[in-house]
């Protein structure tokens, strides 16, 4: 796939909370998954060390700003960090804030569904969006 082609070069990949000339952090609309993130290279890039060693430091003082975001904001169980590339292979980051009560905990949220969600959960969760938008900023902002 080249850049011409790729949906992550195309699109912005989900809701943007921030961008700068190196990346952008979107979260996902996924509704169980509230909070679920991508930390996305802007330029089209396959694997971490197509980066040269400043960016690749970059990329990942800003996945752990936003798994730190996730935590502040969410209090989840735990937090998932996942870079796989295997179907868009433009590199990006998955940070998704995990529940024990969350519809494919332990699973991995690509795996075989455990149970229904809690609706009033999902949506306090969804409740902090906003605030954690604005936690994922101040804290790249920091970097």
């Amino acid at each position: 796939m080249n850049a011409a082609g790729c949906p992550l070069c195309t699109e912005e990949g989900g809701t943007p909370v921030l961008r700068n000339e190196l990346l952008r952090v979107v979260l996902v609309d996924d509704a169980d998954y509230p909070g679920y993130a991508r930390v996305i290279v802007n330029a089209h890039a396959k694997e971490m060390t197509d980066l040269d060693p400043g960016a690749l430091a970059r990329v990942m003082a800003a996945v752990y700003a936003v798994e730190d975001a996730l935590r502040a904001v969410l209090a989840p169980d735990k937090v998932n960090l996942a870079s796989l590339g295997n179907v868009v292979p433009h590199l990006h980051w998955h940070v998704i804030p995990r529940f024990a009560d969350d519809a494919h905990f332990p699973q991995p949220i690509w795996g075989t569904r455990q149970r229904e969600p809690d609706a009033a959960k999902l949506a306090a969760r969804r409740a902090l969006l906003p605030a954690l938008g604005e936690e994922i900023r101040a804290r790249i902002g920091q970097h």
